[in-house]
This record gives C-alpha cells, sequence and structure tokens, in this order.
C-alpha cells in the first residue's frame, strides 16, 4: 500500500525555531547618568584606586624580568622581592641624588623668575623701542604718578596639615608598594582562581589564552615605553652635563624629561618650556658670549624627542601599538582632569591597554581600529 505524499513528507517537515527575542537596549539617558556616576566615582575615589592602578603598572614592568628569572629557576615569590628591592633601592639612591638640585629650584624659582624678565627683554631688541614709545605715549597721558602702598600679610601654613599629610603620603606609598609585590607574587593564581569559576571548558581554554596574550602584550608595551623614556632621560642628562650643568641638577632635568614623556604631546611640550626657563636662567652665565646658549637646553630637548618620538618608538613597537593623536589628547584632558599629574602618567597605558582588549574579544574590532 503505497503512503500520500504528505504522509511521507510530514515527518520531515519540523517546525522552526522560535526567534530570539530582542536584546534590551538601555536609553541614551540611562547610559549618560552612568557614564557620570562611573566618572564621579573614579574620581572620588581616587585615593583607594590610584594605588592599585599603579601597582599594576609597576607589576607588569616587572611580569617580563620575573619570566626571565623563572626559566634561571628562581621561584616567583624571590624574583618579585629582589625586583622590587632593586626597584626600591634605585629609587631611593636616585632620589638621593635628585632631593637637593630640586629644593633648591624650588626656592631659587620666584626670584629666577623675577630676574628672567630683563633678560628676554635683551633678546628682543627691537621691540623694545616701540616699548619705550608707548611708554611714553602712555605716561604723558595718565595723571600724576601716585605711588600706592600695598600691605602684603604672609599666613604661616596649617601646621596640622603639614603634619597630617606626611603620614598619609606615607601609606600610600607603602601601600603601592605592597599591592606591587602582591600583584607580582599572586596575580597569576588570582587569575587562575578567577577562570575557575567559568562554566564550560572551551570558555576557560578561550578566556586563559586572551589573558595570556593581553598580558604579554602589554608588559612588554610598558617596560619598553618606560626603557626608551629612561633612555631619552639619560641621553638628556648627558646633554646637559655636557653642557656644563653639574651631574646631579643635569639628572634631576633628565628625570623630569623622562617622566614627561609618558604623557605624549602635553608632556613635551611642558619639558620644552621648562628646558627654555632653566636655559635663561643657568646657561647665559656659563656662556655669556653667545646669543643662543639660552635656547641650547631647549633645543637639545626637542631635537632628542622628536628622534625617540619619530624614529626610535616606531621601530620599536611597530604600527600595532599607533594610537590617534585626537583619542591621545582626549584621554589626557580626561585623567588628568581626574587624577592630576598621576592621570597623564597613566593615560596612555590605560588606553593601550583598552584598546588590546578590544582588539581581542569578538565584535569590538572596531572599535579598537577607532583607536588607531
Amino acid at each position: 500500500m503505497n503512503a500520500s505524499p504528505d504522509a511521507v513528507s510530514a515527518p520531515d517537515a519540523s517546525p522552526e525555531p522560535p526567534a530570539p527575542p530582542p536584546r534590551p537596549r538601555a536609553s541614551m539617558a540611562l547610559v549618560v547618568l552612568a557614564v557620570l556616576a562611573v566618572g564621579y566615582t573614579l574620581w572620588a575615589a581616587q585615593e583607594m584606586i590610584l594605588p592599585v592602578l599603579l601597582a599594576m603598572f609597576f607589576a607588569l614592568i616587572g611580569n617580563p624580568i620575573l619570566r626571565g628569572l623563572r626559566r634561571m629557576y628562581i621561584p616567583r615569590f624571590l624574583g618579585a622581592l629582589l625586583v622590587l628591592a632593586l626597584g626600591l633601592a634605585g629609587a631611593v639612591l636616585l632620589g638621593r641624588q635628585l632631593i637637593v638640585p630640586a629644593g633648591e629650584w624650588m626656592q631659587q624659582i620666584p626670584k629666577e623668575l623675577r630676574v628672567l624678565a630683563p633678560k628676554l627683554r635683551q633678546m628682543t631688541q627691537p621691540m623694545q623701542q616701540a616699548n619705550k614709545a608707548a611708554e611714553s605715549f602712555a605716561r604723558a597721558a595718565s595723571e600724576p604718578n601716585t605711588r600706592k602702598v600695598q600691605v602684603v600679610t604672609i599666613q604661616d601654613p596649617d601646621p596640622w596639615k603639614s603634619l597630617t599629610a606626611t603620614p598619609k603620603m606615607l601609606a600610600s606609598v607603602l601601600a603601592v608598594v605592597l599591592l606591587t609585590f602582591f600583584f607580582m607574587t599572586f596575580g597569576e593564581n588570582l587569575q587562575r582562581n578567577a577562570i575557575a569559576l567559568l562554566p564550560t571548558r572551551q570558555r576557560k581554554k578561550l578566556t586563559v589564552d586572551i589573558l595570556q596574550s593581553i598580558e604579554l602584550e602589554i608588559s612588554r608595551y610598558v617596560l619598553t615605553i618606560s626603557l626608551i623614556n629612561t633612555l631619552l632621560g639619560l641621553a638628556v642628562a648627558a646633554s646637559l652635563y655636557a653642557l656644563g650643568l653639574e651631574v646631579q641638577e643635569a639628572l634631576l632635568w633628565g628625570t623630569v624629561a623622562a617622566l614627561l614623556n609618558f604623557a605624549p604631546y602635553v608632556g613635551p611640550l611642558i619639558g620644552v618650556g621648562l628646558m627654555l626657563l632653566m636655559g635663561f636662567v643657568t646657561f647665559e652665565g656659563l656662556w655669556p658670549d653667545y646669543e643662543w646658549s639660552p635656547l641650547a637646553p631647549a633645543a637639545i630637548y626637542l631635537a632628542l624627542h622628536t628622534i625617540e618620538g619619530q624614529i626610535v618608538t616606531p621601530i620599536v613597537l611597530g604600527r600595532r601599538m599607533a594610537l590617534s593623536p585626537l583619542v591621545l589628547i582626549l584621554a589626557l584632558m580626561l585623567f588628568g582632569w581626574l587624577w592630576g599629574i598621576i592621570g597623564l602618567l597613566l593615560a596612555v597605558p590605560l588606553l593601550v591597554c583598552v584598546k588590546i582588549v578590544l582588539g581581542r574579544i569578538e565584535g569590538l574590532e572596531g572599535w579598537a581600529k577607532l583607536l588607531e
């Protein structure tokens, strides 16, 4: 008995699965409120967030060194202790060399700024004639001069604030040191325990691959940038020493140049201004016969920074770490407004972290391209 066509085709016909419900989307007002809430939290909790971010930054610098020590069969605990001890020793030795010239400059800045004005006028001889004519015209049109006496009261700083600020700063430094050590020592265990919470084996493997690649690339980037900036600072210090500065003062300006180079565009711009100020204050007395001598530190700094920014860093890091100048400026403005100088130093590493994470997550590669 032959079956009807309807009877044969009936078992093959399966009902289509129901379409998944549309994903709910948050309203624009809710997104704006969430962004404002996150920004306010980052600003209000900066005393707790900044030590953690600084510790993670220093741990990322030390991780490649720890991997090298592990190949020499040195345990991670001893390696972290050795790296941290060497870093602290270097910071203390550098600080001892810099504290004296830094204190002298802080005391001399008000006086030197008053002395700097006549030096600038000497370099603008063509403008002095016009200034004198303008002053004569203004003096003729004005009333007889009457001297005004201005009373200036000097108020001593509050000793209680100074007394409470020092332990607070020491506590923050100690927190950064301890967190750096714990991140370098127990960071892998914390990561492993967090991955164990994932439900499936495939998701665990994918997450491990992503985290390992991100950690490796970020560690290499942070360590490479730190080495490049250190070499730039040493080059600036050596150049200033060759121009006639003392060793401690040359190291001071080299350290300033290295730290400012962590903030692209903004840092070098501030560095050029500082080098101009230092040149007018210092080098005119060393080389009084040369009119260009006050400009020598700024010119050398600008040349070294150009070589570093246009040749060395692109060759070492390549295009994959390139960031959009507009995005960089916006990030520097945002983090500088939130966290001050520390925000300027951390803006670029944080932006690189965001770019790498977006580039590794499927579906978000376009946002990573947007940052280039």
